[in-house]
């Protein structure tokens, strides 16, 4: 049995109540998708965007979590950069599609269009600190 560190333990029961939210975004991009919510077809993009991210990649960062606890000798910063890594992505790109969105009419992105590349800056130090620890344990 994999043993997580308390902290691994903590995030990843954390990032697993999430789902609930992920699941109510399912469900209100269900009413968008029928016509029940006004949008635009620049909103109904990002909204679909900014579900996907979130489920994918609060699917890769729980797979990070556990790589990084089992299978790197990664510590202090480095061993929470590539634990965690995607998982603070998981926050900011779906946040910039949802929240660059918003508004009724909106037919382009708004000033929260800044998480995009905050969101893959984490996003690709996260998965390559976790894979150069991995190569080198």
């Amino acid at each position: 049995m994999l043993e997580l560190s308390d902290g691994a333990r903590l995030t990843t029961a954390i990032v697993l109540l999430t789902v609930v939210g992920i699941e109510s975004g399912g469900f209100f991009l269900l009413r968008v998708g029928t016509g029940r919510v006004p949008a635009t077809d620049f909103q109904r993009m990002f909204f679909r965007a900014g579900h996907a991210h979130a489920g994918v990649l609060v699917t890769l960062g729980l797979v990070c979590v556990v790589l990084a606890e089992a299978a790197t000798a990664l510590t202090g910063f480095w061993h929470w950069l590539g634990a965690t890594g995607v998982l603070v992505a998981a926050i900011l790109l779906p946040g910039g599609f949802f929240f660059s969105a918003m508004g009724a009419g909106r037919t382009e992105p708004n000033g929260f269009r800044i998480l995009f590349p905050a969101g893959a800056a984490f996003l690709g130090a996260g998965v390559v600190t976790l894979a150069v620890g991995m190569l080198l344990s």
